[in-house]
């Protein structure tokens, strides 16, 4: 089997074959440290420069160092959350590496939109750049929940929306910075180009409210047959001992 781990360029061809949704199973299996650190090099290059122009972005966001933190954090409650359903080739390395290699198409962010046009045109820019990136990054965690931790239909969407509803509350608890209220507010000299997407997000927040308990009550069910399926599968497996002849 050729070795696609070997030099660096293969690293950045691996890289852009998850992105462009072309990696298989086995190459998933095959991510390990050398796309770790080619991930968390890209994930503090978006992180810098997501926040290079923010006027009251705290000092780790400046440096990177927030966003690199973030994954990590990101990736434990993503492994912890999903492990009750039991999704094959579960790890958390792997999946902290892969969640730090769909990290490049947050560098829209950076573009500065509002130095080049103007403030609803800058506003309605980055609400798509927004969409574009959340939308991108959703289909990659499907892609990879389906072919690497190889879910069904139904637990592939508790998986994946359940996680990303919990997300969206702690984005709006934790990275609104208060924009959002200050739109409420009506304060004209506390606006920026953010605003919209801010806005967004608040209003994304509040729909996914409608579908946490039900997301929740399947995760429960799923979790619970998948409990009893290995309950099941342990005792068929002790009785077809016990019957052996010795």
């Amino acid at each position: 089997m050729k070795d696609t781990t070997a030099k660096p360029l293969n690293v950045l061809r691996t890289t852009l074959s998850l992105l462009t949704f072309r990696l298989s199973k086995e190459e998933f299996l095959q991510l390990d440290g050398k796309h770790l650190a080619f991930g968390l090099v890209c994930t503090w290059l978006v992180g810098i420069g997501r926040y290079w122009d923010h006027p009251s972005a705290k000092l780790l966001q400046y440096l990177g160092v927030g966003s690199v933190i973030y994954i990590f954090v990101l990736s434990l409650f993503l492994w912890l959350v999903l492990w009750p359903l039991r999704p094959k080739n579960w790890s958390y390395r792997n999946l902290l590496t892969f969640i730090s290699l769909v990290s490049p198409p947050a560098m829209l962010y950076a573009i500065p939109v509002e130095r080049w046009f103007s403030f609803e045109t800058a506003a309605s820019l980055n609400v798509w750049f927004l969409a574009i990136v959340a939308t991108w990054r959703v289909a990659l965690l499907i892609f990879y929940l389906k072919r690497s931790a190889e879910l069904e239909s139904g637990e592939l969407i508790v998986a994946t929306f359940l996680p990303l509803i919990v997300i969206v509350f702690a984005l709006l608890a934790l990275n609104l910075e208060g924009a959002v209220f200050a739109i409420m507010a009506g304060i004209p000299e506390s606006r920026t180009a953010n605003d919209a997407a801010y806005g967004v997000l608040f209003v994304l927040g509040l729909l996914s409210y409608l579908f946490l308990i039900p997301l929740l009550i399947a995760y429960f069910v799923i979790t619970f047959q998948r409990w009893r399926r290995r309950k099941n599968s342990s005792q068929s497996q002790q009785e077809q001992h016990s019957t052996q002849p010795q």
